[in-house]
């Protein structure tokens, strides 16, 4: 969950809900349950297009990956605020929890967002992320027998998709089990800011408070853990503030937690629609981490990024002037077929398969390495240990009314 997640439905009642019929077209229930036929017509018709409020929608992968490492498309909190600020819209719930949650890698540019990614970079190596293979396999283990023991039908999101990274961050950042059950309450509220903003602000305050004694602890007796690795860091290098460091922890330890409830969720509903691709990952279960990068690319679960242009741009024939927002529907570049061939398929063995859906350029995911590395555990391990696993009978599916995010409300299994 970075802060384009977690402020995104406050932005969305400021722009992208009231902006014209495109948009109004991503909220109907049709779009909802399947928004890959509307971004097709996008770019078909309009792959650049402005909305009647100044809002740019980009849809075509090669204008994407483009903006994506283009530093005059601005992530700053305050250009972004005065953006939305300019749509007339409400913004006191964004301004608020962004001023809250401070300067964070994902609503900085370069100079401080280089620093500030250059120094989380030193902490959340590879090596790192890696050693967590076999502590991850045992919390799925876990999690899944815990669900079998329960009965016959299981929500799949709320018995493995929602607890695993949860519980993975809580490793990594070494925060004590017995501190598991507030920890929960607050990812719970963290995933609806919008909705009470009083609640919100006084939740981030007490995480905020919590980390705080986390990193003194670490100071004084540090251990092998990812809050340890920032604090030492901040000691090799006295740039990193202690805000900044409090900051960075908040957005570390909640960056990845919806994107891979969301990637597992999504990703099992693909294979179950498609048997013949299931079939196959069982046939070869090595083929595991190639078919997580190909569920990430077929069911994007952040389907657009925001940004604001910082000086005036041409963008695929169009200029976007100085101030305006612009919407980037990674999921669009996903099915784009000047990319992708046979876009719509679900192809396990996709050769080639550089999808945006973690981003790309200097604000690629952070936290894409881990959730893809949970993904790839948790969808080998449901794969090889239920193998008459299937959507429950009459089960029926919704999905969360957020056109920047395709996020499940339940995922219903039988097995």
């Amino acid at each position: 969950m970075n802060l384009t997640e977690t402020t995104g439905e406050a932005r969305d009642r400021a722009g992208l809900a009231r902006s014209d019929d495109l948009a109004a077209a991503l909220l109907t229930p049709e779009a909802r349950r399947d928004p890959y036929p509307f971004y097709a017509r996008m770019r078909r018709e309009s792959p650049v297009h402005r909305s009647n409020q100044g809002i740019w929608y980009l849809t075509r992968y090669a204008d994407i990956e483009a903006a994506l490492s283009d530093l005059r498309l601005s992530s700053d909190r305050d250009r972004m605020t005065r953006a939305y600020s300019a749509l007339g819209g409400d913004l006191k719930a964004f301004s608020r929890l962004t001023d809250r949650l401070g300067r964070v890698m994902s609503n900085t540019d370069p100079p401080d967002h280089a620093r500030l990614r250059k120094l989380a970079n030193r902490a959340f190596t590879a090596r790192r992320v890696e050693a967590l293979r076999d502590r991850i396999q045992r919390i799925v283990d876990r999690l899944i027998d815990e669900a079998v023991a329960a009965g016959p039908t299981m929500d799949l999101i709320e018995a493995v998709a929602s607890p695993l990274p949860m519980s993975v961050v809580c490793e990594l950042f070494g925060i004590p089990p017995e501190d598991l059950p507030q920890v929960k309450t607050w990812f719970h509220r963290f995933g609806r800011l919008s909705e009470d903003i009083d609640k919100s602000e006084a939740a981030i305050e007490q995480y905020e408070e919590y980390l705080a004694r986390l990193v003194r602890r670490r100071r004084a007796d540090p251990g092998d853990d990812l809050i340890s690795a920032l604090v030492a860091t901040q000691a090799q290098d006295d740039r990193l503030t202690d805000s900044e460091l409090l900051s960075t922890c908040f957005v570390l330890i909640t960056a990845g937690d919806e994107t891979t409830t969301h990637l597992v969720g999504n990703g099992m509903l693909a294979l179950l629609r498609h048997p013949d691709q299931l079939a196959r990952l069982r046939a070869d279960p090595a083929l595991v981490r190639t078919a997580v990068e190909e569920l990430a690319r077929y069911d994007t679960p952040t389907q657009a990024i925001v940004r604001v242009a910082a000086e005036d741009i041409a963008i695929g024939g169009r200029t976007l002037q100085q101030g305006e927002l612009a919407y980037l529907f990674l999921a669009a570049t996903n099915r784009d077929p000047e990319r992708f061939e046979d876009p719509d398929r679900l192809d396990l063995t996709r050769p080639g398969n550089r999808h945006l859906s973690f981003g790309n350029g200097p604000h690629f995911c952070l936290g894409g390495p881990l959730a893809k590395l949970q993904a790839e555990v948790a969808v080998g391990t449901l794969v090889r240990r239920l193998p008459h696993l299937r959507l429950a009978d009459g089960a029926v599916l919704d999905w969360r009314p957020n056109p920047l995010q395709r996020r499940l409300t339940a995922l219903p299994l039988t097995y």
